[in-house]
């Protein structure tokens, strides 16, 4: 039961960081018009195996290219990746990046943007609620 707490706090946490860094970037960031220039195709190991499975599928990587405020050309690949391809080569997109740092880049998109915030938090929620009720179990059966 405590453990089932614990695991999701810790993943309430860090999604709500991950949220609050998401927030951050928003509120920095500047907007550019960019350009799907390919698909980054990579295999994608789900848990942390280098095993391969049959339903391993390799999933696409946007790399996009931009121009910064100042001038300079850039291109980056977003840290999002989908199968079926979530963009196609030559489609227009926004980029959002720091001027600060123009290298950190993402694509204005819920993927890239909110997808581990809501996944850490879903699991923290999953976690917590299924500690509450092992939790609320316990209790009535304990006689008074």
């Amino acid at each position: 039961m405590f453990g089932m707490f614990a695991i999701g706090g810790l993943c309430l946490v860090a999604g709500l960081v991950l949220a609050g860094m998401s927030v951050s970037f928003l509120t920095d960031a500047e907007r550019a018009r960019g350009t799907v220039v390919a698909l980054d195709w990579q295999e994608d190991h789900d848990g942390g195996s280098r095993t391969a499975h049959a339903d391993d599928a390799p999933a696409a990587y946007p790399v996009v290219e931009f121009t910064s405020a100042d001038g300079t050309p850039r291109r980056f690949r977003d840290s999002a990746s989908s199968n079926p391809p979530a963009y196609e080569v030559g489609e227009q997109v926004e980029v959002l990046y720091r001027p600060d740092a123009p290298g950190d880049a993402r694509i204005k998109g819920f993927l890239s943007l909110w997808l581990l915030p809501l996944i850490f938090g879903g699991i923290g929620l999953v976690f917590t609620g299924i500690g509450t009720g092992f939790a609320l179990a316990a209790r009535r059966r304990r006689p008074i």
